[in-house]
């Protein structure tokens, strides 16, 4: 697949969401992954045609994981002449003196510190949305893990506005799947970090993944009606409970 596939999926997205509004600063979340080094390279050519004009950076939030490949980063930042910022913490340290029951790291409260980090920075290079490298199997991933977790309906938004932080969380790759984005990072030469996170492949995440794939398997369409699923509210039907004037009494 070639790498016009995902600017035709960001455009679209785009449209359908309203990501992107005219002199946006956008920070992109990355984390060296295959969908967040694809979406930075992609956002930056996107900004030659987009409807609105907007500026572009990267941030990396570096755990202190170790191994970490900051210099395969820097090359790839270097070679599409993209603007990368590498902010160093301790947050691994501060993981390791709160693990969970299990003695592992939490991956809630990584995520949470992260989170903080990446917010920060973002405000002081001035810029008022970050791109998440999401997609589309991200998003049902989520939505099963909802449902089987936290008996509700949910998945994340496209676009999200934080109030605590005054601003927005945009995901551009949302109609994209993950064997595409593999696809294309394989054909770009898009490179990926070696993943060093020692809960890599054992999260609860995993298992909805290993999960979902199964049932690819023996239901290929599926996976594409998921996901025109999350956004076919006028099909939307779930239960609606009564008030009732016999809803308080007790038999």
């Amino acid at each position: 697949m070639k790498i016009q596939s995902v600017l035709r999926a960001i455009r679209k997205a785009d449209q359908d969401f309203g990501l992107i509004e005219d002199n946006d600063k956008i920070c992109v979340a990355l984390s060296g992954g295959k969908d967040s080094m694809l979406l930075f390279v992609a956002l930056s050519m996107y900004q030659k045609f987009a409807p609105h004009p907007f500026s572009l950076c990267g941030i990396h939030v570096d755990v202190g994981f170790e191994d970490f490949e900051h210099e395969k980063m820097k090359d790839f930042a270097k070679q599409y002449n993209l603007d990368l910022h590498i902010e160093k913490t301790k947050i691994f340290d501060i993981l390791k003196l709160h693990p969970n029951n299990k003695g592992k790291i939490q991956c809630s409260l990584c995520s949470t510190l992260k989170k903080g980090v990446l917010f920060d920075k973002a405000k002081e290079f001035g810029c008022n949305k970050i791109a998440l490298g999401h997609h589309g199997d991200d998003a049902i991933e989520t939505l099963l893990l909802n449902m089987v977790h936290g008996s509700k309906i949910a998945t994340f938004q496209p676009k999200q506005y934080m109030s605590r932080m005054n601003m927005y969380m945009i995901r551009p790759m949302i109609y994209l799947k993950e064997q595409e984005i593999i696809d294309i990072c394989k054909n770009n030469q898009i490179p990926a970090v070696r993943r060093v996170c020692p809960n890599d492949g054992v999260t609860q995440r995993q298992q909805m993944k290993d999960i979902l794939h199964q049932f690819y398997r023996q239901f290929p369409q599926a996976q594409d009606n998921f996901l025109n699923a999350l956004s076919n509210q006028e099909q939307l039907s779930l239960w609606k409970k009564e008030d009732s004037e016999f809803k308080d009494m007790t038999i």
